[in-house]
């Protein structure tokens, strides 16, 4: 698994979407008991946090320790520096493994080898995640400039499994039903600006140039944000003007049968 986030872990931990509650309960839904659970590739422990108001144990892993000196500690989470594919863990443990936003980085064989591993007997699998966000019809064309041309040949070929949906990766577990979710958030300009900054992409595009290429997007970006001319004389001093940033969520669940 590569560590692409280390580097931004501030921007990571303060930009990235928080999951909803209705994630949480298509997946709970499922589960059959509520001891154990293993958050992988935690990050910032978002997901690890949630999964802490269930379960009387949480493991969360991740490969970098940047990001996990970033998550906000409970007394029932235990963090720790641990890969993906051969994290210490005993067999049958679990009864809930999540991976939020992370399962295209891993090593897919390795991975599935460890779950079936780490599960308990009917234990549940949920990896999620989201692809590229949408606003309007005047900030969506700028969002895909910068996305396929401007960082687009700084993304990691991994990237591809979030642009189709998982379609890819293989998933050896029973398949369980879900249902439809959205993420959708109020953003000013400055937050949108921010979540591009959190991008791995921009973090390679910054190495190999010695510049932010968010700053390339930044005018036409403030200019379609703020609308007509005489709107932009309006408002130039205020950007927080909220606009909605919508996020489908990418969901798998499934079921380690006995």
């Amino acid at each position: 698994m590569k560590d692409n986030f280390s580097t931004q872990s501030e921007a990571y931990a303060k930009f990235r979407p928080v999951y909803p509650p209705a994630l949480y309960e298509a997946i709970y839904q499922w589960v059959n008991g509520f001891e154990r659970a293993w958050d992988c590739a935690t990050g910032n422990g978002q997901v690890a946090r949630a999964l802490a108001k269930r379960f009387k144990d949480v493991q969360a892993t991740d490969i970098s320790r940047q990001q996990l000196e970033k998550a906000e500690p409970a007394d029932n989470i235990v963090y720790s520096v641990q890969p993906a594919e051969t994290a210490d863990f005993p067999a049958g443990h679990f009864d809930l493994i999540t991976v939020g936003q992370a399962i295209h980085w891993f090593d897919h064989q390795r991975w599935y080898e460890k779950v079936v591993y780490c599960l308990r007997p009917d234990g549940i699998l949920a990896e999620f995640g989201y692809p590229l966000f949408r606003m309007d019809e005047t900030i969506n064309p700028i969002i895909d400039r910068f996305y396929h041309d401007i960082v687009g040949p700084y993304w990691d070929t991994e990237r591809r499994h979030l642009d189709d949906a998982f379609a890819r990766i293989p998933f050896p577990l029973e398949r369980l039903a879900t249902p439809q979710l959205n993420m959708d958030y109020q953003w000013t300009f400055e937050q949108t600006l921010g979540y591009f900054s959190s991008w791995s992409s921009v973090q390679h595009y910054k190495r190999k140039h010695g510049s932010d290429p968010v700053e390339l997007i930044r005018a036409e970006l403030e200019r379609a944000w703020l609308g007509s001319e005489q709107k932009r004389k309006k408002d130039l001093a205020d950007m927080n003007t909220k606009k909605t940033a919508s996020f489908h969520i990418l969901l798998r669940i499934g079921r380690l049968n006995s």
